[in-house]
């Protein structure tokens, strides 16, 4: 374990960390799965190989590689390397398919796109559609590609060296797309500085890293999360990192163990899967010792905390754009575990209503937050300096997170989402993106999208989708369903489905889907679960 000291900001470049890594703690494992075991000195050698290859394949400083694979360490080896050459990464959902994921390639104007033999064959078809001048493909099953380099040719290369003088810690290292929960998905372009920002005063603090301990992630490498809480803060704190293919409640715990994981990040609706298997006489027999699950219900964290004989941590509140928003850097009992916490040292934060002024000590507000040291926030939207301006009321960044500030304690907590969003399995989904799904099918003539409360999970909705077809059309909720699985990401077929007549809507023309959430599921509702629909993943 050896953390580096990063005070000098030149130091503050994940090709330069990972180098003090290889020479201090060089033997010490870094990423590990069933399959591979690297250690930091040789990340450090692989990523070099790696970034000769994509230097030869074309890449270079600024432009972009798309990498749209499954959670495993090659992920994270090309986005290193990639970032050797001072370009830029960019992930694409393994959710996607058809033309959703047609759209977010073309968006991402990658100049190499990185896939492995699990989803190579969804972009195989749509190559000449895509324009990409290079691809790069990790064949650990035969695949035939022809005209697609092959990872393991890269690994041939001669090392990369560079001492990175041209590169800033306020340099966009990554392009995150956003779920979309307002509108259109953006791309945030993620500097250095605001990924390690959030590791030294979020997660280090909430983890409490030990000798010995090993972090372990089972959420997707095309989510924030997975960064902040598991790959990156493995590589500032010098420690491992087991890479999981996929999350898997039944197999949770012995996972846990095959990798003596002592430390790791869950969405708060796995935890409450977890809590929901069947109690057996050695739940506490694990080797995990800290949690964070997000968000969690309060009810269950002291149950959960003794049954598992794990400590739960208390979290804040952070968004691809501001990794780090509030934090809770040492446990309070005057602050109930759901609170978000406070505002970090580093900028000045008010409650605003819709007019930018501060609202009253108690009531509701959008989060504002004024950068009081550079590179806090990210570096824009991607080819949209239109949402970028937008996101902004001068100096103060809108966070579209509303929440009211406890006037004894100072403590803030979550009230909603400023827009319209419908939380579900822990994703923010836009029900603007999932109407616009609907919107394709031939039949349809007007849909709107909205949240049931779940009866699992207090934080989070089942979604529901109201369906007015086109006069003369027949189609079924079976049909319509299938048709939003084979084009969008299997989390927007919704749980239920109802035909109506008409949607109620504002004199602006604006759908009131406040009376939709009120009339919820109906008889004529059709349910998903009870109809043995088969979701495609």
């Amino acid at each position: 374990m050896y953390k580096p000291d990063l005070s000098n900001t030149d130091l503050r470049i994940f090709p330069k960390i990972l180098r003090m890594q290889a020479e201090a703690n060089g033997d010490t494992g870094f990423l590990l799965n069933d399959d591979v075991h690297i250690t930091f000195a040789q990340a450090e050698d692989l990523t070099n190989r790696l970034a000769t290859g994509l230097s030869n394949m074309g890449l270079r400083k600024g432009e972009r590689i798309g990498i749209y694979m499954g959670n495993r360490p090659e992920f994270v080896l090309l986005t290193l390397a990639a970032n050797k050459l001072g370009a830029v990464w960019v992930p694409i959902n393994t959710d996607y398919k058809g033309d959703w994921l047609r759209d977010s390639i073309q968006r991402s104007r990658c100049k190499l796109l990185a896939t492995d033999s699990e989803y190579y064959p969804r972009v195989a078809a749509m190559r000449k559609d895509l324009a990409i001048p290079a691809w790069l493909l990790l064949n650990d099953s035969q695949t035939s590609a022809d005209g697609v380099s092959e990872y393991a040719e890269l690994l041939q290369q001669e090392p990369f060296h560079s001492d990175y003088s041209e590169q800033d810690y306020g340099d966009t290292c990554a392009i995150l797309w956003t779920s979309g929960t307002t509108g259109k998905s953006k791309g945030v372009m993620q500097n250095y500085n605001g990924w390690i920002r959030a590791i030294f005063q979020g997660a280090s603090i909430l983890y409490d890293t030990q000798p010995g301990d090993v972090a372990y992630c089972a959420m997707p490498l095309f989510n924030a999360g997975a960064w902040v809480t598991a790959i990156y803060r493995a590589l500032l704190e010098g420690i491992p990192c087991a890479i999981e293919a996929r999350f898997s409640v039944s197999h949770f715990w012995e996972r846990i163990a095959h990798f003596q994981a002592t430390q790791t990040f869950l969405i708060g609706a796995m935890g409450v899967f977890l809590w929901n298997q069947p109690e057996t006489d050695n739940d506490a027999d694990n080797t995990l010792r800290k949690a964070m699950l997000v968000p969690f219900p309060p009810n269950l964290w002291e149950a959960f905390e003794k049954r598992f004989a794990v400590e739960l941590g208390r979290t804040g509140l952070g968004q691809s754009e501001c990794q780090l928003i509030t934090t809770q850097p040492e446990a309070r009992d005057d602050v109930p575990v759901y609170s978000l916490g406070f505002a970090p040292d580093d900028v000045e934060m008010m409650l605003c209503d819709d007019e930018g002024k501060q609202v009253a000590v108690g009531e509701p507000g959008e989060i504002c937050i004024k950068p009081l040291e550079p590179h806090i926030l990210f570096n824009g939207y991607f080819d949209d300096p239109q949402a970028t301006a937008a996101a902004y009321r001068g100096e103060w960044y809108l966070t579209g997170d509303m929440a009211r500030q406890d006037p004894d304690t100072g403590a803030l907590f979550f009230v909603d989402r400023k827009k319209d969003a419908v939380r579900y399995a822990g994703r923010n989904i836009s029900t603007l993106e999932v109407e616009s799904v609907f919107r394709r099918h031939p039949g349809i003539a007007d849909v709107a999208a909205f949240g049931i409360p779940s009866a699992e999970v207090e934080s989070e909705h089942e979604l529901k989708v109201d369906v007015v077809l086109k006069a003369g059309e027949s189609a079924s909720a079976d049909e319509i369903c299938r048709f939003v699985n084979d084009n969008a990401p299997y989390y927007f077929v919704p749980r239920y489905l109802e035909f109506v007549s008409e949607l109620p809507y504002t004199p602006t023309n604006k759908v009131q889907k406040y009376l939709l959430r009120e009339k919820g599921v109906s008889a004529d509702t059709w349910d998903r679960k009870q109809a043995g629909f088969e979701l495609k993943r």
